[in-house]
């Protein structure tokens, strides 16, 4: 075994986190989102577990470019795993102890989604806990409970191995409050905080113990993987692998679980509550988050908001109250009902809302879009390119578009002609035109697009060339 212990991030960025919604969304969830100080939680987790090596993380398709943008915005050319589809946990990890490196790796496993700021405290937790995981111990790190919350997994804990570490007896999943009054009283349990540090030999016999399709599927998928720019795509034998969480798959049932006390705050910020711990709170114990300066509040207590760029948000005489304001959707809850979210979120995509799905903003590889007005023959756009960045060579065979340019200058390619608009100037693309927009400057191309047409929906896109590796016509993609 080789004497140096060497730590491996590995970022977990699936969750759709629907219990922040309207804010979070399948499309741009909330570990993307900048929540704390301009900061999004996965800029937030880079920041933390860069200095201990090299990171690799594991996402899904739809949020490879947010994981990229923000990789490249902190400096750092992150390897990313690809997932051919969500298999939960146990996968995801499958897939990145079956990625290239030595057998005696510590694979550090941190979803992208949780809140640290004990920066240092944290990584001196994590390398005062590598001599564990180097002889053979999955470690995981409990949070000592500060209350009965039926949000969180727990980890019941047993004999001490060391001084402060304790063999896990048993994972237990989201309790009642009951039961979590039970677990506070024993002092033998701890939350389960999801981050582990593993070697990647001992994993891989775990999971081949354990869930042999699992280990399988995970080896053969990334025997076959393909590299695709900074992506690696694993093979189509992942899609086969058995969809189960890591906890089930591996925690409940291995008896070399150490349990080290987790140093410092942490939360996974899966709730309105949660967030209401993080924003910034008045005399009268009322929060604000988004854009503050466009919230006041006039005899109000004990109320949360969050404010957009797009309007002014006034409070009068509010008591226990989450008021969410996005451009798109406006959320008000009572304080003790919010957690009813994830059950509003799933009867509205039943219904068919757009609105569980998309925010109006939209990101994208080349910058992003913002739906600002709509009816049945036309739609408007305002449009965002970054520096060097361009759309892919497309048509549409349903709409005309017009474009104009109001912040920087867009080359133009329309057909078989090619030319560059200035600020105030403007250009008319055809139905079935072939044609593209980049930004040949230094600042960001902003243009206001307006869409006119018998149908004006996102997978009317035939493309014909596309550097980011996307297929030649897909659903609701601009661009």
């Amino acid at each position: 075994m080789r004497k140096d212990k060497i730590i491996k991030p590995v970022i977990m960025c699936g969750g759709s986190g629907t219990r922040l919604w309207p804010l979070s969304r399948k499309a741009f969830p909330k570990q993307f989102i900048p929540l704390y100080k301009g900061k999004s939680l996965f800029e937030l987790t880079l920041d933390r577990v860069a200095p201990l090596g090299d990171v690799l993380a594991v996402s899904g398709d739809d949020y490879r470019f947010f994981v990229q943008e923000i990789g490249e915005k902190t400096g750092l050319n992150l390897t990313q795993i690809l997932e051919p589809c969500g298999r939960d946990t146990a996968p995801a990890m499958g897939l990145a102890a079956a990625f290239k490196g030595d057998p005696d790796d510590l694979l550090l496993f941190c979803p992208a989604d949780h809140f640290i700021p004990g920066s240092d405290e944290f990584r001196g937790m994590v390398s005062g806990a590598s001599d564990l995981a180097s002889k053979g111990w999955i470690v995981t790190f409990g949070v000592q409970p500060s209350g009965p919350s039926t949000a969180y997994g727990y980890i019941e804990t047993g004999k001490e191995i060391r001084s402060g570490v304790c063999k896990s007896v048993r994972f237990h999943e989201k309790p009642d409050v009951e039961t979590a009054l039970e677990f506070l009283s024993s002092g033998k349990f701890l939350w389960n905080s999801g981050i582990f540090l593993i070697k990647r030999s001992v994993l891989l016999e775990a999971l081949e113990a354990f869930e042999p399709i699992i280990y399988d599927k995970c080896v053969a998928s990334m025997a076959n993987a393909k590299q695709d720019g900074a992506f690696w795509r694993p093979g189509a034998e992942f899609i086969d692998a058995t969809k189960k969480s890591i906890d089930y798959a591996v925690m409940e049932r291995a008896t070399n679980i150490a349990v080290v006390p987790f140093n410092g705050v942490w939360s996974d910020v899966g709730s309105w509550d949660a967030m209401f711990a993080l924003s910034e709170v008045d005399q009268d114990n009322c929060g604000k988050l988004g854009v503050t300066e466009n919230i006041h509040s006039i005899d109000s207590r004990n109320t949360l908001v969050h404010a957009s760029d797009r309007r002014f948000v006034v409070t009068i005489g509010t008591q226990d109250l989450v008021i969410i304001d996005t451009p798109d959707a406006l959320m008000v809850s009572a304080l003790d009902q919010v957690e009813k979210i994830k059950s509003v979120v799933s009867e509205l995509d039943t219904a068919g809302r757009a609105e569980v799905h998309e925010h109006r903003r939209v990101a994208r590889p080349w910058g992003a879009y913002d739906s600002i007005d709509q009816s049945d023959r036309f739609q408007v756009k305002r449009i965002t390119v970054k520096p060097g960045a361009r759309l892919s060579l497309q048509r549409h065979n349903h709409r005309a578009e017009h474009w104009i340019v109001v912040k920087g200058t867009a080359l133009v390619t329309r057909d078989d002609e090619t030319f560059l608009l200035q600020e105030n100037e403007s250009t008319y693309i055809p139905l079935g035109a072939v044609h593209r927009m980049e930004n040949p400057g230094k600042i960001p191309l902003e243009l206001i697009e307006v869409q006119s047409g018998t149908y004006l929906g996102e997978d009317d896109i035939e493309r014909f060339d596309d550097e980011y590796g996307r297929r030649t016509q897909a659903k609701s993609e601009l661009g």
